[in-house]
């Protein structure tokens, strides 16, 4: 069913990621108007016009390359809660977000991206990270490897002795006991930060530019993409418990992605170290 797709698709799905990004996202972008702008669950969780057309968009151009899938869209979700459950069922899914980091986008900053990933039975195919502001595109394809702008990238592993860079939830996006957890990256060693956009923090771990993210929040729009992209760079990834992060749900956080397998071993005991 996938296999034309991933290996001969790849390029008409980045075309309607860059197509859906000129016409929606960036004429808008340090443009909004007051009014295309809405708080959904507070002043930290934004949609604009630009969120809501550019999914309407990927939606009618991502199913029409793959007849009989579906979107699972951060929008849409928004609007129906039950579209979600279509990560669990036996129906393609393509999970995206129109704009991670649609703060950043709302302030007339670069650092937000649209994340487009491909999903089958919970198992990441593919994805696709596309920063408009910045004209650069990640791919990563189960079993192909990762690239960004045409060209192979590598997680490699942090310089031993350096501090670790973590990026980490924002406190204002989390619970008191999953914030104790990430109180526990304030250590020695540990450089923890707020993350931006998460889509381009995943970016950054899969090029060697960050060492690890630590993440309080499951929704699969947000980490889909990013977690096939730091896979096929070679990182890791793990939940508290020690099991791997599932895109449909049911983990127990926070959960860290990183360049490599000691690294996440690392932050998952500093993490339970304040559990």
């Amino acid at each position: 069913m996938f296999d034309t797709l991933l290996t001969d698709g790849t390029t008409e799905v980045e075309a309607a990621v860059r197509a859906a990004a000129a016409a929606e996202i960036m004429p808008r972008f340090r443009r909004l108007a007051e009014h295309e702008i809405v708080e959904k669950n507070g002043p930290y969780d934004l949609v604009t016009t630009a969120d809501r057309l550019a999914e309407e968009r990927l939606t009618a151009s991502l199913t029409r390359l793959l007849p009989g899938s579906v979107v699972v869209g951060e929008e849409a979700v928004h609007a129906d809660p039950k579209v979600y459950d279509a990560l669990g069922g036996d129906t393609p899914v393509w999970i995206v977000d129109p704009i991670d980091g649609t703060r950043q986008f709302v302030h007339g900053e670069p650092g937000f991206c649209t994340l487009v990933a491909l999903a089958h039975r919970g198992e990441l195919l593919a994805s696709w990270t596309y920063a408009a502001a910045l004209d650069r595109m990640a791919v990563a394809v189960r079993g192909g490897g990762a690239t960004l702008d045409g060209e192979a990238i590598r997680s490699g592993s942090p310089v031993p002795g350096d501090p670790l860079h973590v990026a980490t939830s924002h406190p204002d996006h989390t619970t008191d006991e999953r914030m104790r957890a990430l109180l526990g990256l304030r250590t020695e060693g540990i450089a923890a930060r707020p993350c931006g956009s998460a889509g381009l923090e995943y970016l950054d771990i899969a090029r060697g530019a960050l060492d690890a993210v630590a993440f309080t929040w499951e929704y699969a729009w947000d980490h889909a993409a990013g977690l096939l992209l730091v896979a096929e760079a070679g990182g890791a990834q793990a939940t508290l418990s020690g099991a791997p992060f599932r895109i449909t749900g049911g983990n127990t956080l926070p959960f860290t992605v990183a360049r490599d397998e000691a690294t996440v071993t690392r932050v998952l005991e500093a993490l339970r170290g304040a559990a």
